[in-house]
């Protein structure tokens, strides 16, 4: 069984939420770093960078509150693709969430991006996650 650094990367910042700590760090692979770029240009993140220790890198993802009660701006998360179940579509048949308030996050042959990239651009690629 390998490691899945999407599952990893989305339950780090899931577990963070749920005791409402600032930061989270995870192993900085090609896949997290964009998929935290993302989530940052999309303004679900406050902030991503990156941090050496000895031999490993690290992401530092600073999560984003909102109002009083602390709740962060990622209210949901799906995971479509798995490893076990590749899930890929067509340019024109990338899924728009909650009307296209959400993102869909798409893996093409031109990198990780977002739904909306991938419909601009004429491209189509598998299906990595829901967020919204």
């Amino acid at each position: 069984m390998g490691n899945d650094a999407i599952a990893n990367l989305i339950t780090s910042i899931r577990n963070a939420d749920m005791v409402k700590k600032r930061a989270v760090r995870v192993p900085a692979t090609n896949i997290t770093r964009n998929i935290g770029r993302i989530l940052l240009r999309e303004g679900f993140i406050e902030d991503v960078r990156e941090h050496r220790e000895g031999r490993k890198y690290l992401l530092i993802i600073t999560l984003r509150y909102r109002g009083r009660k602390g709740n962060t701006y990622i209210t949901t998360s799906e995971r479509t693709s798995k490893p076990g179940r590749r899930i890929y579509s067509n340019y024109q048949e990338v899924p728009k969430v909650l009307g296209g308030m959400g993102v869909v996050i798409v893996s093409t042959s031109q990198g990780i991006m977002t739904d909306r990239e991938a419909r601009r651009k004429g491209i189509g690629g598998e299906i990595f996650r829901y967020v919204w």
